[in-house]
């Protein structure tokens, strides 16, 4: 007998934590339902979307590379975040056809709640990528009030996602490469200020070479981020620790999304006072 499911696709996915994250959630609250994970490669998303629209079990999928994009000219709706952003991470069928949102920006932000509730002075993040989870991550702090220093192999290319996604403020496009070198910058008081440093690039990761960033670029009190889910201990954050910051990893924004994806799902919100047996499970 069938039972609605929802699945992450993407090429490759065998990596995807998605699955035991949902599942979790889906146990601990006793829905009947499955989350699997689907390798769709590019060639087979237009026939993939079509033959689940009319699937009565399917609730939906999380959308992860390379499709973040190319999925928007194949559904019929995108919610406000996902079209200014310009990537759909999850989509959802619905009575008038899929709805694609974007939950990597709100996913991300979630970990910084409690920062983000104060008032600043200044708000700076160096975000160090120009790929697709920049996109969201941009987007995610400009709306904060946040000035933006984006930097790319390209910094042309760094340029262009500023001027688009957030045209209306003073922000910087440098190399990554400037990052590389230790500075002797004398950052000034940075009392009532909240800083952040951003890997928003696949650097790290495993099987990819470590991130280099010199962390006298960053004033002290600075908040070191890394999206970087495999491993969660990458070479940045150990060096932002060494050097004094505090540090969130790539599990803080994975669940922070999973959870608005598996409410859309399944239509309860998970029991997110189980993070921390989560985070055990995946650290395994």
């Amino acid at each position: 007998m069938s039972k609605p499911y929802a699945e992450v696709i993407g090429d490759p996915i065998a990596q995807s934590k998605s699955p035991a994250i949902h599942n979790f959630w889906l146990g601990k609250l006793g829905i009947d339902a499955e989350y699997r994970a689907c390798h769709v490669r590019p060639g087979e998303l237009a026939d993939y979307l079509a033959a689940h629209r009319e699937d009565p079990d399917w609730r939906g999928c999380n959308v992860t590379m390379p499709h973040k994009q190319s999925v928007i000219h194949l559904i019929d709706q995108l919610d406000p975040v996902a079209r200014r952003i310009g990537a759909v991470n999850t989509l959802v069928p619905q009575a008038d056809g899929l709805l694609g949102i974007n939950t990597d920006a709100a996913g991300f932000l979630e970990p910084l709640r409690g920062e983000l509730e104060h008032r600043h002075l200044f708000r700076m993040a160096r975000v160090l990528g120009t790929g697709g989870a920049a996109r969201a991550i941009i987007t995610a702090l400009a709306g904060q009030g946040f000035t933006l220093v984006v930097a790319g192999r390209d910094p042309g290319k760094a340029r262009a996602l500023l001027d688009e996604l957030a045209p209306a403020s003073e922000h910087h496009a440098v190399d990554l490469a400037h990052f590389a070198d230790p500075t002797g910058f004398a950052f000034d008081d940075r009392k009532g200020c909240l800083d952040l440093v951003v890997n928003a690039s696949p650097l790290g990761m495993r099987g990819q070479p470590d991130l280099a960033f010199d962390w006298s670029h960053a004033p002290p009190g600075a908040i070191a981020y890394d999206i970087v889910t495999d491993p969660l201990e990458t070479h940045f954050l150990k060096s932002a620790r060494s050097a004094g910051h505090k540090t969130l990893d790539g599990l803080d924004m994975l669940i922070g999304q999973a959870a608005i994806a598996f409410e859309h799902f399944f239509g309860q919100a998970p029991p997110r006072e189980h993070d921390a047996d989560i985070r055990r499970l995946l650290a395994q």
